[in-house]
Protein backbone atom coordinates (compact mmCIF):
# COMPACT_ATOMS: atom_id res chain seq x y z
CA UNK A 1 0.00 0.00 0.00
CA UNK A 2 1.07 3.58 -0.56
CA UNK A 3 1.74 6.24 2.05
CA UNK A 4 -1.42 7.53 3.75
CA UNK A 5 -1.96 11.12 2.66
CA UNK A 6 -5.13 11.84 4.65
CA UNK A 7 -4.97 12.88 8.31
CA UNK A 8 -7.30 12.90 11.30
CA UNK A 9 -9.47 16.02 11.17
CA UNK A 10 -9.49 16.37 7.36
CA UNK A 11 -12.82 17.10 5.68
CA UNK A 12 -13.42 14.34 3.12
CA UNK A 13 -16.08 13.21 0.66
CA UNK A 14 -16.98 9.61 -0.13
CA UNK A 15 -16.47 8.98 -3.85
CA UNK A 16 -17.86 5.44 -4.12
CA UNK A 17 -20.00 2.98 -2.25
CA UNK A 18 -23.33 3.19 -0.48
CA UNK A 19 -22.47 6.51 1.22
CA UNK A 20 -21.32 8.17 -2.04
CA UNK A 21 -21.45 11.97 -1.99
CA UNK A 22 -21.54 12.33 1.80
CA UNK A 23 -19.03 14.61 3.51
CA UNK A 24 -17.57 14.40 6.98
CA UNK A 25 -14.52 14.84 9.17
CA UNK A 26 -12.09 11.96 9.73
CA UNK A 27 -12.34 10.80 13.35
CA UNK A 28 -9.67 8.09 13.24
CA UNK A 29 -7.48 6.17 10.80
CA UNK A 30 -6.45 2.50 11.02
CA UNK A 31 -3.12 2.41 9.17
CA UNK A 32 -2.81 -1.39 9.29
CA UNK A 33 -6.15 -1.97 7.54
CA UNK A 34 -5.99 1.23 5.42
CA UNK A 35 -9.44 2.33 6.68
CA UNK A 36 -10.89 5.43 8.33
CA UNK A 37 -13.92 6.30 10.43
CA UNK A 38 -15.67 9.39 9.07
CA UNK A 39 -18.20 11.42 11.08
CA UNK A 40 -21.78 10.68 9.99
CA UNK A 41 -20.80 8.37 7.10
CA UNK A 42 -21.38 4.60 6.71
CA UNK A 43 -23.71 4.33 9.71
CA UNK A 44 -24.17 0.77 11.00
CA UNK A 45 -26.46 -0.68 13.69
CA UNK A 46 -24.73 -2.38 16.62
CA UNK A 47 -26.31 -4.27 19.50
CA UNK A 48 -25.03 -3.11 22.89
CA UNK A 49 -25.42 -4.66 26.29
CA UNK A 50 -26.57 -2.42 29.15
CA UNK A 51 -23.69 -0.51 30.75
CA UNK A 52 -23.09 2.62 32.83
CA UNK A 53 -23.28 4.88 29.76
CA UNK A 54 -26.37 3.26 28.22
CA UNK A 55 -28.42 1.65 31.00
CA UNK A 56 -31.00 0.10 28.65
CA UNK A 57 -28.66 -1.24 25.99
CA UNK A 58 -30.31 -2.08 22.67
CA UNK A 59 -29.52 -1.15 19.08
CA UNK A 60 -27.15 1.80 18.62
CA UNK A 61 -26.17 3.57 15.37
CA UNK A 62 -22.41 4.17 14.96
CA UNK A 63 -20.00 5.03 12.18
CA UNK A 64 -18.42 2.08 10.40
CA UNK A 65 -15.00 2.17 8.81
CA UNK A 66 -14.52 2.97 5.13
CA UNK A 67 -11.53 2.21 2.90
CA UNK A 68 -9.23 5.18 2.27
CA UNK A 69 -9.39 4.66 -1.50
CA UNK A 70 -13.06 5.65 -1.33
CA UNK A 71 -12.28 9.04 0.26
CA UNK A 72 -11.16 12.31 -1.30
CA UNK A 73 -10.19 15.50 0.55
CA UNK A 74 -12.47 18.56 0.20
CA UNK A 75 -10.99 22.03 -0.35
CA UNK A 76 -13.22 25.06 -1.03
CA UNK A 77 -16.23 22.70 -1.48
CA UNK A 78 -14.39 20.78 -4.25
CA UNK A 79 -12.61 17.45 -4.06
CA UNK A 80 -8.88 17.42 -4.71
CA UNK A 81 -6.05 14.96 -5.04
CA UNK A 82 -3.08 15.15 -2.65
CA UNK A 83 0.62 14.59 -3.27
CA UNK A 84 3.71 14.86 -1.12
CA UNK A 85 6.70 17.11 -1.87
CA UNK A 86 9.94 17.71 -0.02
CA UNK A 87 10.15 21.29 1.28
CA UNK A 88 13.74 22.39 0.75
CA UNK A 89 13.69 25.12 3.44
CA UNK A 90 12.59 22.93 6.34
CA UNK A 91 13.72 19.62 4.79
CA UNK A 92 10.29 18.06 5.55
CA UNK A 93 7.63 16.35 3.48
CA UNK A 94 4.56 18.54 2.88
CA UNK A 95 1.15 17.71 1.48
CA UNK A 96 0.41 19.45 -1.82
CA UNK A 97 -3.00 19.79 -3.44
CA UNK A 98 -2.52 18.75 -7.04
CA UNK A 99 -5.35 20.94 -8.35
CA UNK A 100 -4.00 24.15 -6.76
CA UNK A 101 -0.26 23.32 -6.75
CA UNK A 102 0.12 24.77 -3.24
CA UNK A 103 0.99 23.35 0.16
CA UNK A 104 -1.73 22.39 2.63
CA UNK A 105 -2.43 24.39 5.74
Amino acid sequence: MSKIKLKKGDLVQVISGESRGQKGKILSIDTAKYRAIVEGVNMVSKSEKPNAKNTNGGIVKKEGSIHLSNLMIVIDNKTARIGRVLDEKSNRMERVFKTKKEASK
